[in-house]
């Protein structure tokens, strides 16, 4: 148990049986009336994001959620593959827990799984990923960086609007939580 002013981003909480967990809060102090706290929180199973207000002070039961790091290895099927990187142990993983992760995981690449008792509830990507454009139409002579975007696929299969100028074979950032494009990547 803890209270709403030990409220933190990425605490998990249970409100009616459900897990949430934190995106966003805010103390809240008015000049008139009680303190109270406004938060966004997401419900971890389904994704869903409500905003929620808590009075200052109320206790609220949390549930401790274990990060570790695994590397994701191949698809199997329409479940994903996860080895963890101390034991060397592989994990089954379906579609619908990855979820929009599964737009931009690449074989051997390292992700996070966070686990509630056993149960594996969601994959946690880092901010931004490398991949390769697998295809996009050829940019027109005279296209400028400024002058605009095309469509790309990447080698995940998830598709990008990516500047004009960009080509076939070229590396980029792509920012998971958005699926923007981001840059061309450096290495």
């Amino acid at each position: 148990m803890a209270t709403t002013n030990d409220l933190k981003n990425g605490m998990v909480l249970v409100i009616e049986g459900q897990l949430w967990q934190v995106v966003e809060f805010l103390h809240v102090k008015p000049g008139k009336g009680p303190a109270f706290v406004r938060t966004k929180i997401k419900n971890v199973l389904s994704g869903k994001t409500v905003d929620r207000t808590f009075n200052a002070g109320v206790k609220v039961e949390t549930t401790t959620v274990n990060r570790q790091d695994f590397q994701f290895l191949y698809r199997d099927g329409t479940d994903f593959v996860f080895m963890d990187t101390t034991t060397y142990d592989q994990v089954m993983v379906p579609a619908d827990v990855v979820g929009e992760a599964a737009n931009f995981m690449v074989e051997n690449q390292n992700v996070v799984l966070a686990q509630h008792e056993g149960q594996i509830l969601f994959v946690e990507m880092p901010a931004s990923v490398i991949l390769e454009i697998t295809y996009t139409e050829p940019g027109l002579q005279g296209d400028r960086s400024s002058a605009g975007t095309k469509p790309a696929t990447v080698e995940t299969g998830y598709e990008i609007l990516v500047p004009l100028f960009l080509e076939q074979g070229t590396k980029v950032r792509v920012d998971t939580r958005t699926g923007d494009y981001l840059g061309r990547a450096t290495n």
